[in-house]
């Protein structure tokens, strides 16, 4: 089997669910994803039980304020030890510059429009109905302030990797499992083979995994369709 590529999002409530859930899917998986449900739920007691069983955690909070406030925040949050962070790159420049001060080994990731976003969306807030031509101009601006890496839809994967090379990370969420491409509250979406083979590096997965009647034979499978 090819190297795990898979990060499972914990959206939960349930903190004593996710623990077992965590315990079963270590081995199969690349990281886990905390977001703002867990997070804000379960804070940072809940992350560390989290990190107790697997240490490789996408701490996804998306940070989005004034350079000042952002750096700090991230000097914060690197203190426990994140292997990837984001913050908006509609931030600015000065802000994404900002984030690199606080590092470390945390590598921060910059999030362009999100998957739930569609061309009449991105029309009404950010004046351009393309939504490709936006997220390729989100992605170079990533780079230029070198940033490690990007989160974009799978239908952008293939323009950022030609602009932003083989060493910058792309994290792909919007995947979908079978015949769901449609099913949900996500615009942008794709395929697991699909998105690696335009070239992301790692994709998230939340519900078709966590919701599934065997989160452990889906992840497995989904691995398997990689090889």
């Amino acid at each position: 089997m090819k190297s795990r590529k898979i990060i499972v999002a914990l959206d939960s409530n349930n903190l004593n669910k996710t623990i077992k859930l965590v315990k079963i899917l270590k081995r199969d998986v690349y990281a886990f994803k905390i977001g703002y449900e867990f997070f804000y739920n379960f804070g940072l007691e809940g992350y560390k039980k989290v990190y107790s069983v697997c240490p490789k955690i996408f701490l996804d909070l998306k940070l989005h304020d004034i350079p000042n406030t952002v750096e700090k925040g991230l000097q914060a949050l690197i203190k426990i030890k994140p292997l990837f962070t984001t913050v908006h790159i509609s931030g600015g420049d000065d802000m994404m510059s900002s984030s690199r001060t606080s590092k470390k080994s945390t590598k921060i990731l910059g999030v362009s429009i999100l998957t739930s976003l569609d061309s009449n969306q991105t029309k009404k807030y950010y004046n351009q109905k393309n939504v490709s031509a936006l997220v390729k101009k989100f992605a170079k601006e990533a780079e230029k302030n070198k940033l490690d890496g990007v989160i974009c839809s799978p239908q952008e994967i293939k323009y950022i990797r030609k602009i932003v090379g083989k060493n910058f990370i792309i994290i792909t969420p919007g995947i979908r499992v079978g015949n769901k491409l449609n099913s949900d509250d996500q615009k942008r979406v794709e395929t697991p083979n699909n998105a690696i083979n335009l070239g992301a590096n790692y994709l998230v997965i939340g519900r078709p995994i966590t919701k599934s009647r065997d989160p452990l034979k889906t992840l497995k499978e989904i691995n398997k369709s990689l090889i």
